[in-house]
């Protein structure tokens, strides 16, 4: 019976190789999805934010033939005392497919 010797090099490679299947990435998570709703006597509030930034809000009043609307948020990475983007600002759906 015959033996294969490796040399150091491919033997680090091959211990390298084996080990990377073990562990999975920390990248590779799901982000966290979280949804809060916030409700009084004349709206509803509906925030979803994922990894922490808001990425969806929507105001639904609750005053008869008044349509629900959603805010935009800032975009990431943006300061929001000087940026003169859309940030804030109400928006409705015309059409709806």
């Amino acid at each position: 019976m015959r033996s294969l010797r490796l040399g150091p090099p491919l033997v680090c490679l091959a211990v390298l190789a084996g080990c990377a299947g073990l562990r999975p990435a920390e990248d590779t998570a799901e982000p966290r999805v979280v949804n809060y709703s916030a409700e009084d006597d004349q709206v509803r509030i509906d925030e979803q934010r994922v990894r922490g930034q808001l990425k969806r809000a929507t105001v639904t009043p609750k005053a008869e033939g008044v349509a629900p609307y959603e805010v935009l948020p800032p975009a990431g990475g943006q300061d929001t005392s000087i940026s003169r983007d859309t940030a804030g600002q109400r928006v409705w759906t015309v059409l709806t497919f």
